[in-house]
C-alpha cells in the first residue's frame, strides 16, 4: 500500500482540532548543515495561527545555539487513537517574546491555551530559565490515516 493509499490530508478545522489548545510536539532546527530535534511544550492559538513555546533553559544549553542559528524551524504533532493516526507539520519563522512585550493581546492568548510543562533536564523545573517564543505558522500540513471503508 502506497502512501497515496493510506492517508489523506487535514483541512484546517482538523488541524486545529488536532493542535488543541496545546500539547507536546518535536520540534526541529538546524545550524547550517546540523540538525537538532527536540520535545517541547506548545500552546496554539488558531485565531492568530501561531503556535507558543515555553523553552526551558539549562545552564549550558544547546538548545540555545540552535535558537539563535536556525532562520526558521517546524514543529512535528503526532497523534494515534481510535480513528487511526494523524499528524501535523507547523513550519515557519521563530520569535521570541520579550517580557516586556507581552501585552493584553497575547496574554489573552497564553491565557485561552495549554503550555504543559514537560523537560527533559535533570534539574527540577523550578532551577530552569524559561522564555517564550512564538512560531507563526507560515505553512501548515497535516495528513491522518485514511478511513476503511467497510469491515472485512
Amino acid at each position: 500500500m502506497s502512501d497515496d493509499d493510506s492517508a489523506v490530508a487535514m483541512d484546517r478545522e482538523a488541524i486545529d482540532d488536532l493542535l488543541g489548545t496545546g500539547g507536546v510536539g518535536v520540534l526541529a532546527l538546524a545550524d547550517a548543515d546540523e540538525p537538532y530535534a527536540i520535545p517541547m511544550s506548545y500552546g496554539y492559538d488558531a485565531d492568530e495561527r501561531a503556535v507558543y513555546l515555553r523553552f526551558g533553559y539549562a545552564e549550558e544549553s544547546e538548545k540555545r545555539r540552535f535558537v539563535s542559528r536556525s532562520d526558521g524551524a517546524a514543529l512535528v504533532v503526532a497523534v494515534e487513537g481510535d480513528d487511526g493516526w494523524a499528524s501535523v507539520v507547523v513550519r515557519g519563522p521563530l520569535t521570541e517574546v520579550p517580557e516586556a512585550a507581552i501585552d493584553g493581546t497575547i496574554v489573552e492568548s497564553i491565557r485561552a491555551i495549554d503550555i504543559p510543562y514537560f523537560t527533559i533536564y535533570d534539574e527540577p523545573a523550578r532551577d530552569l530559565a524559561y522564555q517564550l517564543y512564538r512560531l507563526d505558522a507560515e505553512e501548515v500540513t497535516g495528513r491522518r490515516e485514511k478511513p476503511s471503508i467497510g469491515i472485512e
